[in-house]
């Protein structure tokens, strides 16, 4: 990892995208670095990052973020190499799709680990150095990808409903407390979104079963639709704060209602 910023490219902005060894963190870390972003990518997988990094530039920084002291870590780091202006927090994920009777009590864990604790993590520790940028740029961000889990339940998903509930509300309170400050805080809530791993994970690595909930819809969204949408927040005027965007593709008009088959007019 080298990512020091010389005092030349000082004021281009630095952003910290987790879960950037693919789906939607990848494509945002890609998305970013297009726009002429200086990113770091987070994630556990080191050799992925590794991959980004030769190819776009992207800063790897493998980390496990439900480890505090390499959160610390994390900002320790930044705050020696050019600072933060935007964490993109992205990283988390679903285990399982048990009813709540028979829901693994670990995979329940594991999901407020990497979806509310690793985001709480995140805040304590960045949160000084994204202040610094604010004083010196005007503004700095912290944008959240949670999910439409958070905010309507449906039968099997009572973990993932919990723990994308409980990132939501830490995003709520977040904004409330920060009132005042140049602090920016966005939650980008996604529905069906077709990325490489993220169901196949869920499902316990079952790829029939993976591709059997895509089967039949029409352009369900991709992780470059989710990506455009966080840089689209990023981008947007200081003064202009995205509280909350909800994305679904057209065939999934509610978190219980999607269409499988061509769309068409009546």
């Amino acid at each position: 990892m080298s990512g020091v910023r010389s005092t030349v490219d000082a004021m281009t902005r630095r952003a910290v995208v987790t879960g950037a060894s693919s789906g939607i963190g990848e494509a945002t870390a890609r998305a970013l670095r297009a726009r002429g972003w200086d990113v770091v990518g987070v994630a556990r997988r080191a050799d992925r990052l590794a991959a980004l990094e030769a190819e776009t530039g992207v800063v790897a920084h493998a980390a496990d973020l439900t480890d505090g002291d390499a959160v610390a870590a994390l900002a320790g780091w930044l705050d020696e190499t050019g600072g933060v202006d935007a964490l993109v927090h992205v990283a988390g994920g679903a285990r399982g799709s048990d009813r709540v009777e028979a829901g693994d009590p670990e995979d329940w864990r594991w999901m407020f680990e990497a979806n509310v604790l690793s985001g709480q993590r995140l805040v304590a520790s960045l949160l000084p150095g994204l202040r610094r940028a604010a004083d010196a740029a005007g503004h700095a961000d912290l944008l959240f990808v949670t999910s439409t889990a958070a905010q309507t339940a449906y039968p099997g998903g009572g973990g993932y409903n919990a723990a994308k509930a409980g990132e939501a509300m830490l995003v709520h309170a977040l904004r409330q407390e920060l009132n005042g400050e140049p602090l920016r805080v966005i939650e980008i809530a996604p529905g069906m979104v077709r990325t490489e791993e993220f169901t196949l994970n869920r499902l316990g690595g079952d790829q029939d079963a993976a591709d059997k909930l895509y089967e039949g819809v029409e352009a369900p969204l991709v992780a470059d639709d989710v990506a455009d949408v966080i840089a689209y927040a990023l981008d947007a005027p200081g003064h202009v704060n995205l509280d909350l965007v909800t994305m679904r593709p057209v065939a999934q008009s509610a978190q219980h209602l999607l269409a499988r088959g061509p769309l068409t007019t009546r």
